[in-house]
């Protein structure tokens, strides 16, 4: 299997404003290496952290999604990014992981951050989403998720739960910081997989303050990627033979605990 070139856009968002964000993001993409598998965005890419949910919400296959799907071609890489989306009667902080043949898989973010009102805005999800791509299991998952290591546990190969990378991408507010970066660090170690985290900087309209941090891990905890609190496009490539090394030379997973999620 092939290694997993990556792209993570750690950039600033315009509040509330999805048409100068997906001309923003389609600029810093322009000059994108062709050798790109993987293309990140920040949680809520197109609005900001906003919890004005019934204003701002697209609908399902509208025009933010439309885009990036467009993009995806455009750079024949898939891109991962959420913003808001009704679907039916409800709201979701929505994942959607497009790939340049026009798919495009959802994940609504399960954990919201009750703290910042989401879940009075928000529905919350209840299924991950495990996506096949180019020799790759990947798992995203949103901000507030990586908090909670039940809900993002590996399972051992064989499994349909199993993945060999986890995702995040998020709005992570520079006081917490210290805890982003510890947190990404212990998810990719205790479920020997790499782990990938894209954050925004900058200042939104709430007037939080954003110090990036994005980070990239090796399965065995090797640092291959800090962006600090730099805007800009910052690439990097997973390896998968180191990956498959590890694991066969330390397998853990088969001795973890079984368990279930109601």
């Amino acid at each position: 299997m092939s290694d997993l070139h990556i792209a993570m856009v750690q950039s600033e968002l315009a509040w509330e404003d999805a048409a100068a964000n997906r001309e923003h993001f389609e600029r810093a993409l322009e000059d994108l290496p062709r050798e790109i598998d993987l293309v990140l965005l920040p949680e809520m890419f197109s609005t900001g952290f906003s919890m004005n949910a019934e204003v701002l919400a697209e609908p399902v296959d509208g025009e933010t999604e439309t885009w990036l799907k467009a993009l995806a071609s455009e750079h024949d890489a898939a891109i991962i990014g959420s913003l808001p989306v009704r679907d039916s009667d409800n709201i979701y902080n929505r994942l959607l992981f497009v790939t340049p043949d026009g798919n495009a898989q959802r994940y609504d973010k399960h954990h919201l951050f009750t703290i910042a009102g989401e879940h009075e805005n928000y529905a919350a999800g209840d299924e991950r989403l495990v996506v096949d791509w180019r020799g790759w299991r990947i798992c995203p998952m949103v901000c507030y998720d990586l908090r909670f290591p039940v809900w993002m546990r590996n399972r051992p190969q064989g499994d349909p739960g199993h993945y060999d990378l986890m995702a995040i991408v998020a709005n992570w507010p520079d006081k917490r910081a210290h805890h982003w970066r510890a947190l990404l660090l212990a998810r990719a170690i205790e479920n020997q997989a790499c782990c990938v985290g894209l954050n925004r900087v900058g200042t939104d309209g709430n007037n939080l303050n954003y110090s990036g941090d994005s980070l990239a891990y090796a399965a065995d905890g090797k640092l291959l990627l800090d962006c600090e609190d730099r805007a800009g496009v910052f690439t990097t490539t997973l390896e998968r033979e180191p990956l498959d090394t590890y694991r066969s030379k330390f397998p853990l997973l088969p001795d973890s605990d079984a368990f279930s999620i109601d």
